[in-house]
């Protein structure tokens, strides 16, 4: 039996996201199939779309910096490889979230809508990293989580202070490059503030806001790399009173 092993956590101020040609094997030769699953996943939901979104290889944490490099490659088959279980871990999927926190200290995380690929799922502001994400030729993630924040809460980069550093939790096939972002609100009235963008959009994203204050608010339905960053987080929060 393979015991999966528990998430690590990066602290990195620098990211060096390079996105460079590469040819993945996995998708070239799993044609067919991949094809397959998605008009299966598309009869399910029809508002699910094949773009080209970036992942990555060759990560390497150095001190205070992140690097790795990024590839193109069409939706269809990052679905598959997801679904699938991750079947070539040469490949991860690294992509910022937005870490909202009100402040009283509560993070705010949405719940994506029954039409998305992750429906009922519980988390920051975040997605896989596409075209519009590249600056040159760097993976310009501080830009994709603030475009990610504004599509899916409303709230502009005037709304936040960022932290300085990243937080970029490992788990399996998974690299979650977080960083905090401080809202000078309490979190009930954030809360709101975001409901009521939500209800002005014909489709919007997320289906309900969640405030995380204490571990027990944490929930079976957020990632396990989404809920292993804010223990930490609470962890450091109960030890800076002790």
């Amino acid at each position: 039996m393979n015991i999966p092993s528990p998430p690590v956590i990066h602290r990195v101020t620098a990211l060096a996201l390079r996105v460079e040609p590469w040819t993945w094997r996995f998708a070239d030769e799993r044609r067919a199939d991949i094809d397959a699953h998605f008009a299966v996943k598309r009869r399910e939901k029809p508002k699910i779309w094949n773009g080209r979104v970036l992942l990555g290889r060759n990560p390497v944490f150095t001190e205070g910096c992140f690097s790795a490099s990024y590839f193109e490659v069409d939706f269809a088959s990052f679905l598959a490889w997801r679904d699938w279980g991750f079947p070539d871990r040469e490949v991860f999927n690294g992509f910022g979230m937005g870490a909202l926190r009100a402040a009283d200290g509560a993070f705010v995380m949405g719940e994506m809508a029954q039409h998305t690929a992750n429906a009922g799922r519980i988390y920051f502001p975040s997605g896989t990293p596409d075209l519009d994400d590249i600056k040159g030729s760097t993976l310009d993630i501080p830009g994709s989580v603030e475009r990610e924040i504004l599509e899916e809460t409303g709230l502009r980069d005037t709304d936040y202070r960022a932290a300085p550093h990243w937080d970029c939790v490992v788990l399996g096939a998974a690299i979650a490059m977080i960083r905090i972002l401080h809202v000078d609100i309490p979190g009930e009235t954030l809360r709101a503030k975001i409901e009521a963008n939500l209800a002005a959009q014909a489709q919007p994203e997320l289906s309900a806001i969640h405030l995380v204050r204490v571990s027990r608010d944490l929930t079976a339905s957020m990632p396990r790399f989404v809920t292993a960053f804010i223990e930490a987080q609470l962890a450091t929060s109960s030890n800076d009173r002790s």
